[in-house]
C-alpha cells in the first residue's frame, strides 16, 4: 500500500513537471543556408511572425546565407524585395534591435571565407557547435530550415 502511494505521488510529480515545461516559451531556431534573396526574406518574415506569436527565436546563418551578416553584404542581402521593400539583412537587423533576435553564423563560415569576426555586423557572432546542437534538440524547440 505504501509503495502504491509512493508510485502514485511520483507519477503525479512527474506529470506536473512535464506540464510546467510545456507551459514555458516556445523556442524557434531558424537555420538559413539559401542564397536566394526571396527565400532569405521569407525566412526572416516567418521568424518575425513566430516571435510576434510568442516564440523565443534565434537564427543560424550558414553557407551563402552567412553573407547576410556581413558588414559588406552583397546587394542580394540588402536590396528591398516586393511587396514591402524589405531586405533580408534589414529585417534581420530590425528583429535583432527590436525583438532581441540572436543571430549567429556557422562556426566554419568565417574561416571558410578567410574572414574574422570583425567582418560581421554588430550583434552577430559565430556559433559554438556544441551549444547550437544542444539548442536544436532542447524541449519545446521548433527548427525551421531554409
Amino acid at each position: 500500500m505504501r509503495i502504491s502511494k509512493l508510485l502514485t505521488a511520483s507519477a503525479l510529480a512527474l506529470g506536473l513537471a512535464t506540464t510546467a515545461q510545456a507551459d514555458g516559451p516556445n523556442k524557434l531556431i531558424t537555420i538559413l543556408t539559401s542564397a536566394e534573396p526571396q527565400t532569405q526574406l521569407m525566412a526572416m518574415v516567418l521568424t518575425m511572425n513566430a516571435m510576434a506569436a510568442g516564440a523565443q527565436a534565434e537564427m543560424l546563418l550558414c553557407g551563402p546565407a552567412g553573407d547576410i551578416a556581413l558588414k559588406d553584404a552583397p546587394e542580394s542581402a540588402t536590396a528591398g524585395q516586393p511587396p514591402k521593400g524589405a531586405s533580408p539583412q534589414g529585417l534581420m537587423q530590425m528583429m535583432m534591435a527590436q525583438k532581441g533576435l540572436k543571430v549567429q553564423v556557422c562556426a566554419i563560415y568565417l574561416p571558410g571565407k578567410g574572414f574574422d569576426a570583425s567582418a560581421l555586423i554588430e550583434g552577430v557572432t559565430a556559433a559554438a557547435p556544441d551549444a547550437m546542437g544542444a539548442a536544436i534538440v532542447a524541449d519545446d524547440t521548433t527548427v525551421m530550415s531554409f
